[in-house]
């Protein structure tokens, strides 16, 4: 089994190698990857994407560019431009925890078409862009991953993507911190075994 610096020293070689842009998903679209993790290292990850991006966007030679998405931010800036940011605190003092989160999963419309997460990131995404998603556990019971994951394909198009996932992915089954069954998703490959 490979330690969590082997899995993540070996993320930027397969992402240099120009058959990640042509590696193909069951459908023919193309494909999305899983980086699973331990939660306890969320903070090396991180550190790593930090490095990712410094290496690709910075390296002249490259013609990839890589785009994280951290989903808490953006839920964070889209109420913020709604004005539902403000609003979302004191109703959570007047009417409670899960009435926000159902209210805020309303304002976001998610799994419909008009879906702001997906609509945020296809306004952002450039045709060589590499896509980071990140910031699932923070934004976790709000936004689920299988169903970024779900929606996302037609939005982005030819763009490969990359979700970091603080839990286990074993090819069919995301679970969140080890513990949260999120749900099935098969069209994911994991990007670095174990």
């Amino acid at each position: 089994m490979k330690t969590i610096h082997e899995r993540l020293d070996a993320i930027l070689p397969k992402i240099k190698d120009p058959s990640f842009r042509q590696n193909r998903g069951l459908g023919n679209e193309i494909g999305y990857h899983i980086f699973d993790y331990e939660p306890q290292y969320e903070m090396l990850v991180r550190d790593h994407i930090a490095y990712l991006k410094d290496q690709i966007n910075n390296d002249p030679s490259s013609s990839q560019r890589i785009t994280e998405f951290d989903l808490y931010e953006m839920v964070l800036e889209i109420l913020d431009e709604k004005g539902y940011l403000e609003k979302n605190f004191v109703m959570e003092e007047k009417k409670g925890s899960q009435y926000v989160l159902n209210a805020t999963r309303k304002a976001l419309r998610l799994t419909l078409n008009n879906d702001q997460i997906i609509r945020y990131m296809a306004e952002r995404i450039e045709p060589h862009d590499i896509v980071f998603i990140t910031g699932i556990g923070k934004v976790f019971p709000i936004i689920r991953s299988h169903v970024v994951l779900n929606n996302l394909h037609h939005a982005v198009g030819q763009v490969p993507v990359v979700l970091f996932f603080p839990g286990r992915y074993d090819g069919q089954e995301l679970v969140l911190f080890n513990e949260i069954k999120d749900d099935n998703y098969y069209r994911a490959f994991q990007l670095v075994s174990d």
